[in-house]
């Protein structure tokens, strides 16, 4: 077998250049001297700052010394009414337990007796092994068409062997090529002095925050001493609503309507409760089976396999149906068409003319007056009792003319 592929074929060996370096110019310092000066120091310029007096409102602390007097509106509006207590509209009681004894019977444990177990008969047929002695057959199409062929060898490829690569190692990379290091001053340190300069001097306690920021001369917080608590001569009635108008002269209190448990002392645990002794187990007898009696005769005569469709549906021949459409008479000759329509008999053409409101002034009319709703009135020049206004002319969507002054 041929040992080349596409890649070898397409992709051969080309000759390798080397790679040609840039070489920067070198650098210059500039000779003029950095201002230090930025936008801050420019724009933002220190002004002298003053005082401001403080925005506030009177001082209303110190009131007026006279006492007022005065009377509140509830006060003055909600008296009290003498008026005498109305009674309470309460229903009566009607109320009285019954003097019989409770049975403690429900609806349900009397028309719901519980009723015995009913024992049911299991109508699903034993389980028998089913036998059978015909053997079972083990014949499958796989077993009959397949057909065995000899498996050939499997073909195994011998790796090439690695050849060394005859070109020496150039120990370059593309930073030791590409970055070539430039020859300049070493960089100096920014880092402050160990011991600044005036550190033996003594501490100075003022500070900016203290020297601007003064302490204001606050005016004496003006409070108002309080009232002095004077209690009530009248002694206090401790009766709430509910002791003071419900009230019970006759009352008593409600009797139990419970009956009374009675309690047996005997020795002998009683077992008997009231489920034992009402629910008792009745003797039951399975019913039989209601099955309907069959009142269907089946025929005996065997089916003719004939369906209503063929039966009666029995295909006839075509019959052909007369037309009554009239027959063509041809095509019409060229009549033409009569031109005459309501419209062409009764319009009469009339002569467009000028609305008399679109003139500043309208020909045959003189100006009389301007009425109370604001409408310029016109006189006919050749009546004189006559009178028109510019809202009945006879175009009155014209805006020309002003209907008001």
């Amino acid at each position: 077998m041929e040992g080349l592929t596409t890649s070898r074929n397409d992709f051969g060996p080309h000759k390798i250049v080397p790679v040609k370096v840039h070489q920067h110019d070198p650098f210059i310092p500039s000779e003029e001297n950095m201002d230090l000066l930025t936008t801050y120091k420019q724009d933002y310029n220190p002004y002298p700052v003053c005082r401001v007096d403080p925005i506030q409102p009177r001082d209303s602390k110190y009131p007026c010394s006279d006492k007022m007097e005065c009377l509140p509106t509830y006060k003055a509006d909600y008296l009290p009414w003498n008026q005498p207590r109305r009674e309470l509209l309460r229903p009566e009681r009607h109320y009285r337990p019954a003097s019989t004894r409770f049975d403690s019977r429900t609806t349900h444990q009397d028309d719901y007796p519980i009723k015995g177990l009913v024992r049911t008969m299991s109508c699903k047929p034993p389980p028998m092994p089913k036998l059978c002695n015909i053997p079972l057959e083990d014949l499958t199409n796989y077993k009959m068409s397949y057909v065995a062929h000899p498996v050939e060898k499997r073909f195994v490829r011998e790796a090439e062997k690695f050849r060394p690569c005859e070109i020496p190692f150039e120990s370059l990379t593309t930073h030791k090529e590409s970055y070539r290091g430039l020859m300049g001053e070493p960089a100096k340190s920014l880092k402050p002095s160990a011991r600044p300069a005036g550190l033996d001097a003594a501490f100075c306690n003022t500070t900016e925050f203290r020297d601007k920021y003064q302490a204001w001369p606050t005016p004496r917080v003006f409070s108002k001493p309080p009232v002095a608590y004077v209690p009530p001569e009248e002694k206090m009635d401790l009766l709430t609503t509910v002791q003071a108008h419900y009230t019970y002269p006759k009352g008593a209190p409600a009797q139990s309507c419970r009956p009374v448990l009675p309690l047996k002392k005997s020795s002998r645990f009683e077992g008997s409760t009231t489920t034992r002794d009402d629910y008792k187990q009745w003797a039951s007898m399975r019913t039989g089976t209601v099955k309907p009696v069959p009142h269907l005769s089946l025929p005996t005569e065997p089916l003719d396999c004939l369906t209503t469709a063929r039966a009666h549906y029995v295909p006839h021949p075509p019959v052909s149906t007369k037309s009554c459409k009239p027959p063509w008479s041809g095509p019409r000759g060229n009549t033409p068409v009569e031109g005459q329509t309501t419209y062409t008999i009764s319009f009469t053409p009339k002569e467009m003319g000028r609305c008399l409101a679109s003139y500043p002034e309208p020909p045959g009319y003189t100006f009389e007056e301007v009425d109370a709703l604001g409408h310029r009135m016109y006189r006919p020049v050749s009546q004189t009792g006559a009178q028109l206004s510019v809202g009945d002319l006879e175009n009155p969507n014209q805006r020309e003319l002003a209907v008001s002054v």
